[in-house]
């Protein structure tokens, strides 16, 4: 066995560009498919992290004013939406669950000190946590509980941007802020993946209710969904939905401007279809990379068999078997595949390894409020391993086929041939 090796090292090295070419076929199709799966699940990955700590399965309404006349109401009615809205939904649809109303005050600043930081005032229930993505990190308070519903007390939670524009290095915890005139007491401070709206901080709804909006109803209405799994499904929740709204309500169900709705449920299956076909796509192209990668092996071996054709005449003519010769090319083979199919697959994963540090990759605290694009490009090991053995096999096939016809001429014609 020694020897064979000895003999193919020796074989390689006297034949450097056709080794090369049987070597590189392999090792680029490794390299190019790891590479397009992993920038495929690299960007996948990178979108549906930032929807990790989202909840996928809401929907949010919000009222408008009727664009139609009906049941003898004018058109251009303001839409209230209030607290018997949410008993309503949850009594109305089986669907619904784990209403949150939300009610927003914009363009108003918090002040500290002398300090400013422009914000988002929101009021809202505890289960406001369930459908936003809100992280109170150890030492840094609590969320709004429902101790302070009842007792409508003038606690904020303040978003962390906010809070370190108001109070830089110092704790902002037990400290008090004023916000349109009001003066709250700071009991949290919260992290969420906020990527472009400005900071909202949050005060019980009572609060928000009594203080600011006393006869104004709730801004929106967010809500989870339950058994809506396909496109057809949330379709019809919604007709049926805006259909109950338009009688409770009184405006005409066609009516799109009467009140809005955003249905995350519904556009999250549209995304995970459309990287559905993304991937596909990719793999598509990643498998006809394969493909041509088996094809320059298969016709770089036909060639290399059939120029040491007269080699294995010389071979059985001072007495090797044909068994030898092709163990010899096969063995030879084999040697040239893994190796080369080993450093393609090393290459892909080193590559997409490194497109993963220079995009960056989440987790670090100072990048909780970044959208990532692209993080975790790997790509499954069985696949990997899968694919090289498939090149591997393919080029000994290449190389058995012609080497076995080879080696069953006989040797006066082997020596003949040119």
């Amino acid at each position: 066995m020694f020897d064979d090796f000895q003999e193919i090292f020796n074989t390689i090295k006297k034949n450097k560009l056709r080794t090369f070419l049987t070597g590189f076929s392999m090792a680029w199709g490794i390299f190019m498919l790891i590479v397009l799966l992993g920038a495929g699940n690299g960007i996948r990955n990178g979108v549906f992290h930032n929807f990790a700590d989202r909840a996928t399965n809401f929907m949010r309404i919000w009222p408008g004013r009727t664009a139609q006349a009906h049941g003898g109401l004018q058109a251009g009615r303001l839409i209230k939406l209030d607290s018997s809205d949410t008993w309503f939904l949850e009594k109305e649809f089986s669907e619904v669950y784990n209403v949150s109303p939300v009610i927003n005050q914009y363009n108003k600043s918090f002040y500290y000190k002398g300090d400013y930081a422009t914000g988002t005032l929101r009021g809202v229930l505890p289960n406001y946590t369930t459908i936003e993505s809100v992280e109170i990190r150890a030492g840094n308070g609590r969320f709004i509980n429902q101790a302070d519903i009842r007792d409508k007390r003038k606690v904020i939670v303040l978003h962390a941007r906010t809070a370190r524009l108001l109070f830089k290095d110092e704790n902002p915890l037990g400290k008090y802020i004023t916000y349109d005139k009001v003066v709250y007491k700071v009991v949290g401070v919260y992290h969420d993946d906020n990527l472009s709206q400005t900071p909202v901080s949050c005060v019980p709804l009572t609060t928000a209710q009594q203080i600011h909006f006393p006869a104004q109803g709730y801004s929106t209405l967010n809500m989870l969904l339950d058994g809506l799994d396909t496109k057809a499904q949330n379709e019809t929740f919604e007709t049926e939905l805006r259909a109950s709204l338009g009688r409770k309500h009184k405006f005409n169900k066609e009516d799109k401007s009467a009140v809005y709705l955003y249905n995350v449920a519904r556009e999250f299956l549209q995304f995970k279809g459309m990287f559905n076909a993304i991937t596909l796509f990719i793999w598509i192209i990643g498998l006809g990379t394969l493909i041509a990668g088996v094809v320059g092996i298969s016709n770089i071996m036909l060639i290399t068999v059939k120029e040491r054709t007269k080699e294995f005449g010389i071979r059985k003519a001072i007495g090797a078997t044909p068994q030898s010769i092709l163990r010899l090319v096969m063995t030879e083979c084999l040697v040239i595949t893994a190796f080369f199919g080993y450093l393609g697959m090393i290459a892909g994963i080193g590559l997409t390894e490194l497109l993963n540090q220079l995009m960056g990759t989440p987790g670090a605290p100072a990048s909780q409020e970044d959208m990532v694009l692209f993080t975790n490009p790997t790509v499954d090991l069985s696949i990997i391993l899968a694919a090289t053995l498939v090149l591997i096999l393919a080029g000994l096939l290449a190389g058995y086929l012609p080497a076995k016809r080879a080696v069953q001429v006989k040797p006066i014609e082997s020596l003949r041939y040119e």
